[in-house]
């Protein structure tokens, strides 16, 4: 048993870590003039583009997600903190989500774009998050609880 909670622990930890990672990498991706296709149309966003023309993005999404990865990185250093990091991670992100699916938040009222394929890639890391942080947590507890009770 102590094995399974120990894997489960490092899991939780490396997901953290994983989608730091990738959140750091996009977005100090979306700050290389390289890698960020310039809109089709004329916008008033600052720095919008598509980050490697398929990620809609600009300046303030790219510190966001610059922000969100050296969270997730940091996280990463306990079990507590990369429970935390997934647990908010996901329903940030899931909000996120249904904002770019609605038309009238899909800029997040004109700060940031939420839409495109953004959207399968909040719910994708938002949806890894969540297994993360609440599913895998909770067997944990229920693991190393001393009144758990076996399951059939």
């Amino acid at each position: 048993m102590q094995t399974s909670t120990s894997s489960a622990n490092s899991a939780i930890r490396y997901s953290a870590l994983s989608v730091g990672l990738l959140f750091l990498i996009l977005g100090l991706a979306g700050f290389i003039p390289a890698f960020v296709a310039p809109a089709p149309n004329a916008t008033v966003l600052p720095g919008f583009g598509y980050l490697f023309g398929v990620f809609p993005t600009n300046y303030f999404h790219d510190a966001i997600g610059i922000l969100v990865g050296l969270w997730g990185i940091a996280a990463f250093t306990s079990l507590s903190g990369a429970i935390v990091f997934n647990r908010i991670f996901a329903i940030l992100y899931a909000a996120s989500v249904i904002l770019g699916l609605l038309p009238f938040t899909n800029t997040l009222f004109g700060i940031t774009p939420l839409f495109g394929n953004n959207i399968w890639l909040d719910a994708l890391t938002a949806a890894i998050a969540f297994y993360f942080g609440f599913v895998k947590s909770a067997q944990i507890s229920a693991a190393s609880s001393p009144n758990a009770q076996p399951t059939v």
